[in-house]
């Protein structure tokens, strides 16, 4: 149902997809460029080395004897590219030794680049967050400029914790993911080609499953901050008690994750590389959907489907008025007739207006 909930939220958002891809493009433009000219002027002589070459030519080799070991079952090619790999690795190592100054200089650089741009496109994630919760909170349509400025300050302290947290995460994962693809097939020497195919459809398993750990791991995190506005910490740690909601949440990302790779490699494919450009920003908006519909239906909170359509508690009020014993109904009194009047015997039981009632009436004639 949630799953669901966040397609139909997305499908109903999908104009900030181009706001993300305008973002993410003029972002991208420039810091591709500062990234560049670090390099160039910091290791332009190790990028013109024989050494640096020789591993990079290495690449393409990679999948080559990739295709070679699947289709011959042998074991044997991918555990010789390794030694391959290795001994080319050690050459560039002690290239970089010789120039350890200019290399030190240049990586600095480079990595402040890659953490500034992770950090100037995690606004955007955040900026869009806000936006969307706006618009499921009361159907309001939010610019994205507006929520930009608005958010910048959460938007930033979001972002200088969890970028360091995400590299950290992302890098043991593919130490992880390394040590599958390369060590699994020598524990079955014997099995050929199923232990080459086995070690390739676990090691990306064990990407995808990582990713959507992590995906459910800060399911809460920014929902936390915009909708409940809690500090930074602490919806960090309240993200990290998922409690019995954790599985329904890692099931959904897991379907996520594969969802994703499905359509980004298939529109990659038909569309020659230009569908990616819509795929890979919307799955960024799809991802974001779901953390804010995961988090108001952990809350209990309702939050808006359509201009007419409202989720969140009130689905569950119809359920529990069924479940609930009819009250029984008090029976009805029984009406009785009304005593007749008595009937007075004797004249001095009448009232006195009646009596006076006929004397009248003669009086009334002389008048008349």
């Amino acid at each position: 149902m949630r799953f669901k909930r966040a397609v139909s939220i997305t499908t109903d958002e999908f104009s900030r997809v181009f706001q993300l891809l305008f973002y993410r493009l003029i972002a991208s433009a420039v810091f591709f460029s500062l990234t560049f000219l670090i390099l160039h002027l910091g290791l332009g002589f190790i990028l013109e080395s024989a050494e640096f070459n020789t591993l990079i030519d290495l690449i393409p080799e990679f999948f080559r004897k990739l295709a070679l070991s699947l289709t011959a079952g042998d074991t044997a090619i991918l555990t010789e590219f390794q030694g391959t790999f290795h001994a080319a690795f050690r050459d560039f190592v002690a290239l970089l030794g010789a120039h350890m100054g200019g290399i030190v200089g240049s990586v600095v650089g480079v990595c402040c680049m890659y953490i500034l741009q992770r950090f100037v496109t995690g606004l955007a994630q955040f900026t869009l967050a806000a936006a969307i919760n706006d618009r499921m909170a009361t159907f309001s349509h939010t610019r994205f400029s507006a929520a930009f400025f608005k958010n910048l300050g959460k938007a930033a302290l979001y972002e200088l914790v969890f970028v360091p947290v995400a590299f950290l995460y992302d890098l043991c994962s593919l130490l992880a993911s390394w040590f599958l693809f390369f060590y699994l097939p020598s524990l079955f020497p014997t099995w050929g080609f199923l232990a080459v195919l086995l070690s390739v459809a676990l090691t990306f398993a064990a990407v995808v499953a990582l990713q959507a750990l992590k995906l459910t791991l800060i399911s809460a995190w920014m929902p936390a901050m915009i909708v409940g506005g809690k500090g930074v910490f602490a919806a960090f740690g309240e993200s990290l008690r998922c409690g019995k909601d954790f599985l329904h949440r890692f099931a959904n990302y897991l379907v996520a994750c594969y969802l994703i790779v499905f359509v980004n490699v298939g529109f990659a494919i038909c569309t020659f590389g230009s569908g990616v450009f819509f795929t890979f920003p919307l799955s960024f908006v799809f991802l974001i959907v779901m953390q804010l519909v995961n988090y108001y239906e952990t809350a209990g909170k309702k939050y808006f489907l359509a201009r007419d359509a409202i989720a969140g508690v009130e689905n569950a009020q119809p359920q529990a008025a069924a479940a609930a014993p009819a009250p029984t109904e008090a029976p009805e009194p029984i009406e009785t007739a009304p005593e007749a009047p008595e009937i007075p015997q004797t004249a001095a039981e009448i009232p006195e207006t009646s009596q006076a009632a006929p004397q009248e009436a003669p009086q009334a004639r002389e008048s008349e």
